[in-house]
């Protein structure tokens, strides 16, 4: 292959992953109180954590174990170093889907009762407890009381 060059490492030639999160709260009667969408960081943690499944996949049978989502309280800015939320207050495990367009969804509802308080971080997990986080998203407080459901929506975007 004379004459041609490649160069490794070049980000904007690569494959990029983008999150993208929606967030639902409704009370107890069913009634939407606050629906938003935001971005997230993926985390040098959870890219290698997909890395690695990649790789295991090719070699043996396994199982992709990122589908807790996580709220908590700290808002603290989004890092790609992050490993853990800042303040987490619950985690659940999600639904899972995948959609056209190279769509990876991970659905979490907290249920009345389950993680009441002034929320604004969200991350999706490798584990119902610790864990890899693959990414953290931090927005604008949404109070959650103790009879609202919140439906946290994390769409990961592999291009």
């Amino acid at each position: 292959m004379s004459g041609v060059t490649r160069v490794y490492g070049d980000d904007s030639k690569g494959v990029q992953l983008q999150g993208r999160w929606r967030y639902v709260l409704t009370g107890p009667d069913g009634t939407v109180k606050d629906d938003r969408v935001g971005t997230n960081i993926v985390c040098t943690n959870g890219k290698e954590f997909l890395a690695s499944f990649l790789y295991s996949a090719a070699v043996a049978p396994s199982t992709f174990t990122c589908r807790y989502v996580a709220i908590g309280t700290d808002s603290s800015a989004e890092s790609a170093a992050n490993t853990a939320l800042g303040t987490e207050l619950a985690r659940v495990s999600g639904v899972v889907s995948y959609l056209s367009g190279q769509i990876y969804r991970v659905t979490g509802t907290f249920a009345a009762g389950t993680g009441t308080g002034a929320i604004v971080e969200y991350g999706v997990f490798s584990s119902a407890t610790a864990g890899t986080m693959l990414n953290r998203d931090t927005e604008a407080v949404i109070n959650k009381g103790a009879s609202d459901t919140l439906t946290a929506t994390c769409e990961l975007t592999i291009s």
